[in-house]
C-alpha cells in the first residue's frame, strides 16, 4: 500500500511540475529566470518553515548536511539547465534534461555495486525514448548549452539517487525543509550578486511565480521526498520523467500547442516505460511459476 501511495505521490509530482512549463514560460515575460528560482526556493522555504518548523527541533549533523546537500543539488541543477537554455533549443534542453533518467540507475551500481534491474533500466531507457520523440527537434550539433544541460541531467540524477538514499533514514519533511531553505539562500545570494533586485508586481508575472513556488516547488518537492521514501531510484525517475507529458497536454489544453501523431507516440512510449517497470517483472515470474507447476504435473 505504501508503495502505491509513493507512485501516486510521485506522479502527481510529474503533473504539478508539467503544469509549471506554462507558468513558467508567462514568468519569464516579468522576471529573470534567477529572480524566478530565488521567489520559488525563498517563499518554498517560508511555508514549509510556517507549517513544519517543529520538525526542526529533530534536526542533527547527519540530516543538516544531507538536506544541504540535496538543496545545493537541485539549486545548481535548475542554474544550469536556465543558462544551457540561452545556448540551446528549448527541445533538446527538454530532451537531455531527461537523460537523468537512464543515469539513476547507473549511480546506484558505480557507488553502491548495486546490480541493474532490467526491467527498470529498459523501462527507463524506454522513457528517454519517448521523451526524446516527444520534444526534440533533431539535431547533430552540439554546443556549449548542450553540456551545461546534460551536468544538469546528471545534477538531477544525483538528487533523485540521493533524496531516495536520504529519505530510509532520515525525516521525508524535515529534509524538504533544509533542502528547500538552502536552496533559497543559494539563489537569494544569487539575486543580490546580479543586481537583480528589482521584482515586477504585474498581477500576471506575480500570479505565475506564486504558482510556481506554492504548487511548483512547495508541494511537488515534499511529495517528491516522501513519495521517494518506498520506491527504488529508478522507478521514480521513470514515473517523474513523466513531466514532459504533462506539460505537453497542458501546453495542448492551453492552446500554447497543437497535439501531432509523434508528440502522442512520444506520451505513449513513456506510459509503456512505467508499465514495463512496474508489472513486467512480476508477469514473468506468474509466467515462471505457472511453468514450474506444469513440470511437476
Amino acid at each position: 500500500m505504501k508503495r502505491y501511495i509513493g507512485e501516486i505521490g510521485l506522479m502527481i509530482t510529474a503533473i504539478i511540475w508539467g503544469s509549471g512549463f506554462v507558468m513558467s514560460a508567462l514568468a519569464l515575460d516579468y522576471y529573470t529566470p534567477y529572480q524566478i528560482l530565488a521567489v520559488r526556493f525563498a517563499l518554498g522555504a517560508v511555508l514549509l518553515g510556517l507549517v513544519f518548523h517543529k520538525k526542526l527541533r529533530q534536526m542533527n549533523k547527519a540530516v543538516l548536511w544531507k538536506g544541504m546537500l540535496l538543496g545545493f543539488l537541485l539549486y545548481t541543477a535548475f542554474a544550469l539547465q536556465t543558462v544551457g537554455l540561452q545556448f540551446t533549443t528549448p527541445s533538446k534542453n527538454a530532451f537531455l534534461t531527461g537523460v537523468n533518467v537512464v543515469i539513476v540507475p547507473f549511480i546506484a551500481l558505480i557507488l553502491y555495486k548495486r546490480k541493474l534491474d532490467t526491467f527498470e533500466l529498459f523501462g527507463a531507457v524506454l522513457a528517454l525514448v519517448g521523451v526524446a520523440v516527444l520534444s526534440l527537434q533533431w539535431s547533430s550539433s552540439i554546443n556549449f548549452g548542450d553540456v551545461l544541460t546534460l551536468g544538469c541531467a546528471v545534477l538531477f540524477a544525483f538528487h533523485i539517487f540521493c533524496t531516495g538514499r536520504f529519505v530510509r533514514t532520515e525525516d521525508a519533511i524535515l529534509l524538504t525543509l533544509l533542502q528547500m531553505g538552502t536552496a533559497a539562500l543559494i539563489a537569494c545570494v544569487t539575486v543580490v550578486g546580479l543586481g537583480e533586485t528589482s521584482f515586477s508586481m504585474h498581477p500576471a508575472g506575480v500570479g505565475s511565480v506564486l504558482y510556481l513556488a506554492i504548487f511548483s516547488t512547495t508541494i511537488a518537492f515534499l511529495m517528491q521526498t516522501v513519495g521517494q521514501k518506498h520506491l527504488s531510484e529508478t522507478k521514480a525517475a521513470i514515473i517523474l520523467s513523466t513531466e514532459s507529458v504533462w506539460g505537453m497536454a497542458f501546453s495542448v489544453a492551453l492552446a500554447y500547442e497543437v497535439l501531432t501523431g509523434r508528440m502522442f507516440i512520444g506520451a505513449l512510449l513513456i506510459f509503456i516505460a512505467i508499465l514495463i517497470s512496474e508489472t513486467k517483472p512480476q508477469f514473468f515470474k506468474k509466467r515462471s511459476i505457472q511453468r514450474v507447476k506444469e513440470r511437476k504435473v
